[in-house]
C-alpha cells in the first residue's frame, strides 16, 4: 500500500497488537444538482451514514449526523478530523521556517533529530515522500500511547522502504519527523507553531490540536462509524472517540469545512508564505496517477497534491482517511473556487471513492460557469 493517510493502517495496529445544516440551493428539475446526487449515492448506495460538501456559498448535506437519533448532517461549522490534510498545515509551516532562513529544503533531518544522525534523508525529501522512510503508523500499538521518539524508532527498526530519493512512497513517518523539526527548530513545538503562523494568521478559531488524552471532538459534530480494527467483530460501530492527540503532525488536527477553505485560499493565495515558497510547493513535484486513491495524472508537491478536473485544470488540496471518515477537496486553478467535502465514515476505495471525489470534481467544475 502505497499511502497510510492516517487510514484504517492508524487503528489496525491496536487490532494486530494488543446547528441544523442549511437546506441546500434548489434546482430545477431538469437539472439535478450533480454535487448533490453523488453526495446521495454515497448514503444510499455506498452506506455512509452522512456527507456534506461546502464550496464557500452552499453547503450540500446528505443522511444523518447520528444513526441513532436520525438528527440531520450537521453544517458548514461541524466539527471533524483533518486526518492527513494536517500534512498541508504542516508542510505550510516547514515552509515558514524556511522562508524565514531558519530551515533549508536540503537540510539533513538528522541535523534536527538525532535518531536520523547517519540518514541521508533531507527536509525536502520527507515534505516530498521520497524519504523511504517505513510507515509507523501500522506498528504502533494505539492502547498504549508513546512518544514521536518511540514511533521513529519503530519505522527505523523496519528498515527503509527504498533509498532516499530514489522513489516515492506515502508515510505518515515523512510528517512525523517533520513535526520533531520543527519542534527544534522554532524551539515552541510544532502544534504551537502551526498555531502562530497558520491559525492564527487567517483566524481559523475552529481548528485546532486535540490535548493529550482527549478522544471526543469538541463543539458541534457528526458521529463517525467504522469498523474498529481492535473489534472486528462487532461489524460497524460508532468511532467518534479517537486518540486524536497521538496522530500529531501528520493528522491530528480537527478542523470545520468553512476553516478548511479558508486555509486552502489563504495558503494559495498568498497570506501565508512567499510567492516562491507556494510555488516549490506546487512545482516541486512527483507524478503520482495511478498510485493509492490518486487518479492518471495527479502529482504530489510539499505536502499537497494536484488532480486533474474533468472540465480542465487541476484542484490542489490534500485527502485524508480514518475508520470514521474521508475528507477530500482543495482549491482549483482558473478561478474556480475552493471546496471540502467529507463523510462519517471511510470512504477510501471503490465506488464510495470515485463519488466522494466527483462531488469535488462537480462543486469545482460548475463553480467555473
Amino acid at each position: 500500500m502505497h499511502r497510510k493517510r492516517l487510514t484504517a493502517a492508524v487503528l489496525l495496529a491496536a487490532a494486530l497488537t494488543g446547528a441544523l445544516a442549511p437546506a441546500a440551493a434548489a434546482h430545477p428539475a431538469h437539472r439535478p444538482d450533480p454535487v448533490q446526487r453523488r453526495l446521495d449515492l454515497l448514503t444510499a448506495h455506498d452506506g455512509v451514514p452522512g456527507a456534506l460538501a461546502y464550496d464557500g456559498r452552499t453547503t450540500r448535506t446528505s443522511g444523518v449526523a447520528d444513526l441513532d437519533s436520525g438528527r440531520p448532517m450537521t453544517d458548514e461549522r461541524g466539527r471533524f478530523r483533518l486526518a492527513s490534510d494536517t500534512k498541508a498545515f504542516t508542510a505550510t509551516a516547514v515552509m515558514r521556517l524556511v522562508a524565514d532562513g531558519r530551515l533549508g529544503l536540503g537540510d539533513r533531518a538528522g541535523t534536527y533529530v538525532p535518531q536520523l544522525a547517519d540518514s541521508t534523508v533531507t527536509v525536502r525529501q520527507l515534505l516530498k515522500q521520497t524519504s523511504g522512510l517505513a510507515e509507523y503508523s501500522a506498528l504502533v500499538d494505539w492502547t498504549r500511547p508513546g512518544t514521536s521518539e518511540d514511533y521513529l524508532a519503530l519505522a527505523l527498526d523496519a528498515g527503509p522502504v527504498f533509498e532516499p530519493g530514489t522513489d516515492w512512497g506515502y508515510s505518515n513517518t515523512n510528517y512525523l519527523v517533520l513535526g520533531m523539526v520543527i519542534d527544534e527548530v522554532s524551539g515552541v513545538g510544532f502544534r504551537t507553531y502551526v498555531e502562530r503562523t497558520v491559525l492564527r494568521p487567517l483566524h481559523l478559531d475552529d481548528t485546532y490540536w486535540p490535548a493529550p488524552g482527549e478522544l471526543g471532538l469538541r463543539g458541534p459534530h457528526a458521529r463517525n462509524y467504522g469498523v474498529h480494527p481492535a473489534h472486528p467483530q462487532d461489524g460497524r460501530v460508532d468511532v467518534t472517540e479517537l486518540p486524536g492527540y497521538e496522530f500529531g503532525a501528520s493528522g491530528g488536527l480537527v478542523s470545520t469545512p468553512v476553516d478548511l477553505n479558508a486555509f486552502w485560499d489563504g495558503l494559495f493565495g498568498g497570506r501565508l508564505l512567499p510567492g516562491w515558497a507556494v510555488r516549490l510547493m506546487t512545482r516541486d513535484t512527483t507524478d503520482i496517477g495511478g498510485r493509492d486513491v490518486y487518479p492518471a495524472g495527479s502529482r504530489y508537491g510539499y505536502g499537497v497534491a494536484s488532480i486533474p478536473l474533468s472540465c480542465g485544470g487541476v484542484y490542489w488540496g490534500h485527502g485524508g482517511d480514518l475508520p470514521g471518515g474521508s475528507v477530500g477537496g482543495g482549491r482549483a486553478t482558473g478561478g474556480r473556487g475552493t471546496v471540502t467535502v467529507y463523510t462519517t465514515t471511510w470512504a477510501a476505495e471503490g465506488d464510495s471513492l470515485r463519488h466522494l471525489q466527483g462531488a469535488v470534481d462537480a462543486a469545482l467544475c460548475a463553480k467555473g460557469h
